[in-house]
């Protein structure tokens, strides 16, 4: 069961903190290199940041992924997945690719294992482990670090805006057989990720285009909606939080195709990533064309959508008609 944009209860694949490039040994610069450590991203983005380092290096040194892989006793395919970050990395497998570049500067190689160990350091979310899944736990660890993410939800809430209640209906719903200590966690850990709307930075800023058949459809019963409603309300009041309603008089619209995610990242050296979820997985979308698409659409859905304003003075009617 599809249970909406990161609204799995256990739910939805670039830009955060701070990155300089590599430098060749001797380079005034290199020192900056520790920066990446202090970004604050988490572990997931750590992995993406150095990952795209060693990608840097590769292709400046003129090596091919498979030759890399040789190095390290491993395939093209696993040289793909360190540098999209998408797997830990073994520190000797760090140290072998960093001298098959040509980096010899022991600085250096020390910083970048430190990087490594931290990216393999596991994140807040890791004691769900439990009841979540590989794909959900790489989208998790990105929303931990977004600097904004703008999404279109057609059938919930987002996960982020949902209450206690309205999340435990839209979790039963995905998970009717599960025991209720499953569900408790799975709600749990989505109430967890709501705290990036209360940091002391204001990131990331959510702006979320909501279909209106997603606001009139009762989850939890007429009581648990009309809460929903109201902290919706509440939310547009937020400097984080843009919010729109997609009406029912639009009639078709750009995004006939389902809901999707852009999260974008505070760093310009980690591309933007669309983030689709499906019944029993997730899509990732990076490749530039991809991008372009779905932002082109996000921007006509927002064109297309209620303002703001008549969005917020829409949720206070649909509150007395449910």
């Amino acid at each position: 069961m599809v249970t909406g944009i990161a609204g799995w209860g256990g739910a939805p694949s670039r830009r955060a903190g701070v990155i300089v490039d590599v430098q060749r040994p001797g380079d005034e610069h290199q020192d900056e290199l520790s920066a990446v450590g202090s970004s604050g991203g988490g572990p997931t983005v750590l992995r993406m940041l150095l990952g795209s380092q060693l990608r840097k290096l590769r292709e400046a040194a003129g090596i091919t992924p498979e030759r890399a892989g040789y190095e390290i006793r491993a395939s093209r395919s696993k040289i793909s997945r360190v540098e999209h970050g998408r797997v830990g990395f073994k520190e000797r497998d760090v140290v072998d690719l960093l001298t098959l570049y040509g980096v010899t500067d022991e600085k250096v190689h020390q910083r970048m294992l430190v990087l490594a160990q931290q990216a393999n350091s596991p994140g807040w979310w890791a004691r769900y482990d439990d009841v979540l899944p590989d794909w959900f736990e790489t989208y998790v660890g990105l929303e931990q670090a977004t600097s904004l993410i703008r999404t279109y939800e057609l059938q919930f809430v987002p996960g982020l805006f949902q209450t206690r209640e309205y999340a435990r209906a839209v979790t039963v719903l995905g998970h009717r057989a599960a025991p209720a200590e499953e569900i408790d966690r799975r709600v749990s850990l989505r109430l967890n990720r709501q705290q990036i709307l209360t940091r002391a930075d204001s990131e990331p800023k959510v702006w979320a285009v909501i279909d209106e058949s997603a606001l009139r459809r009762p989850l939890g019963g007429r009581e648990v909606m009309r809460a929903q409603l109201q902290h919706l309300i509440e939310l547009t009041e937020s400097p984080q939080v843009t919010l729109q309603i997609m009406p029912f008089d639009r009639g078709g619209h750009s995004a006939a195709g389902g809901s999707f995610a852009i999260l974008r990242f505070a760093d310009s050296d980690l591309p933007d990533i669309v983030y689709i979820e499906q019944l029993t997985g997730a899509l990732y979308l990076d490749r530039p064309e991809e991008i372009d698409h779905y932002r082109e659409v996000m921007n006509s859905l927002s064109a297309e959508a209620e303002t703001p304003a008549e969005s917020e003075r829409q949720l206070k009617r649909l509150i007395s008609t449910i």
